[in-house]
């Protein structure tokens, strides 16, 4: 097991938890988005023997969910049945239940246990003992503080949270979940991959000194857009087309770069304590309304002084670049590589790396087999805020501090949920969405300005 999936390791990351747990009436909101409150469910705690099936639920059937469920039937020797789907969308439930269908003997999966709708999702926790959450974002913190309430151990897609409130509530989850001995994972699968992981230990042994800088990227080309069908309500179209909407996808700065902001977190083994900012929408496509930037540039300040400097963007054209580098007083760091100051080679990584995709599950199954200490919520609802973090600043041009941002009144998820709902962002007359400027923006809820 990687050195920072352990409890320790955990806290380290973790150092804010004590200021950002949620009220008694936060909690409530909670426990009434869409729908109302789950009612009480036998939990699952510690070991489960190899014996025993392992009851999969699925919430939220697109590509990742998915790939995440071909995952999790694909563990070795591990005994586990599908037994419960749910998404908004019907189509999406025929689409996995059809990828999987050469898995025949993993699957109990019947008609009455496929949940269509945007509270199906309730459901599925009455008859699984561990859930995949691979719903849009903005979803997942009311989705995991469910399924910890009920007893289930976790597989959750990446972000965790695309605001504050939600960030909040992943950490008391978090916490939770660790006094039911539960285990999650987090989708962040640079964590389980081998390269990554020798190298973060290289760097824990000083090989490269301490690091006192970084770039960080995700620079590439555009994403897929889903036109608006007939006789759909707006509520359809947008969670239909999530990944145009801040308040299901938290913009691209949260949904994709959020994976090199995890590995600087984790590089550094700490969080940074400011972000500042800019970007826009500069590709904007002929009948393609959206709400959220193309580019994104962030400076991050850390403590100790450490500055990481982080580019994303979602533009054709140009040099595509997905990677992380650092510099250390000893030498510069790039994943898999290690050179001294002078450019001469300390280290390399050999051998082979397997699927991070399918290590994600194999662990978190025998962390469930074998009751292993096993808990990524902490690190992926800080990295995931780091991410909302530098989105505040982009947003606003405007400096903001982690724990001044992390403390906002700043809930996007609206707390009843129907198709027939508003979203908090409607198009204007000609079918477009606001674009976040920094004259005008307001982070929604907020009731503290920035410094």
């Amino acid at each position: 097991m990687s050195q920072m999936n352990t409890p320790d390791a955990m806290n380290t990351m973790g150092m804010h938890f004590a200021k950002s747990t949620i009220s008694r009436r936060d909690a409530l909101r909670a426990a009434g988005v869409l729908g109302g409150a789950l009612a009480a469910m036998p939990a699952v705690h510690g070991q489960t023997p190899s014996s025993d099936v392992i009851r999969i639920g699925v919430i939220g059937c697109g590509g990742r969910g998915t790939g995440a469920l071909q995952q999790a039937l694909s563990v070795p020797g591990s005994n586990v049945k599908l037994t419960a789907v749910a998404d908004a969308f019907g189509d999406r439930i025929k689409g996995a239940l059809k990828a999987v269908g050469s898995m025949q003997d993993k699957i109990d999966c019947p008609e009455d246990r496929q949940f269509e709708g945007l509270d199906g999702w309730q459901k599925v926790l009455e008859h699984c003992d561990l859930v995949i959450l691979a719903t849009p974002p903005g979803f997942r913190p009311f989705h995991f503080d469910a399924a910890v309430k009920a007893g289930k151990h976790v597989f959750m897609e990446k972000p965790v949270c695309v605001d504050s409130f939600g960030a909040r509530l992943c950490l008391e989850a978090a916490k939770m979940a660790d006094e039911k001995k539960l285990k999650v994972v987090v989708g962040l699968q640079r964590r389980y991959d081998r390269k990554y992981r020798e190298t973060v230990a290289r760097v824990r042994e000083g090989l490269a000194g301490e690091i006192i800088g970084g770039q960080i990227y995700w620079n590439g080309g555009g994403i897929w857009y889903r036109g608006r069908q007939p006789n759909t309500t707006e509520m359809q179209f947008q969670v239909h087309n999530w990944y145009h909407f801040n308040w299901l996808c938290g913009d691209h700065i949260c949904e994709q770069h959020v994976h090199n902001i995890d590995v600087a977190n984790w590089m550094l083994d700490r969080l940074p304590e400011s972000a500042y900012g800019t970007g826009g929408r500069q590709n904007r496509v002929p009948g393609q309304p959206s709400e959220i930037y193309d580019h994104h540039a962030v400076n991050f300040v850390y403590p100790g002084g450490v500055r990481i400097a982080s580019q994303c963007r979602q533009l054709p054209g140009g040099d595509g670049r997905v990677d992380e580098e650092f510099q250390g007083t000893k030498g510069f760091v790039k994943i898999g590589a290690i050179t001294d100051l002078s450019g001469k080679l300390l280290w390399k990584f050999e051998g082979d790396s397997p699927n991070p995709y399918q290590v994600e599950h194999d662990e978190l199954h025998d962390a469930i087999r074998n009751d292993k200490p096993l808990n990524n919520a902490v690190y992926g609802a800080t990295s995931s805020f780091s991410a909302v973090l530098a989105r505040n600043a982009t947003y606003s041009g405007k400096q903001w501090g982690y724990q001044q941002s992390l403390e906002l009144e700043n809930r996007t998820m609206p707390e009843a949920l129907t198709w027939a709902s508003t979203p908090p962002v409607v198009p204007d007359k000609d079918g477009n969405y606001p674009i976040p400027m920094p004259a005008t923006y307001k982070i929604a809820n907020a009731k503290k300005e920035s410094a």
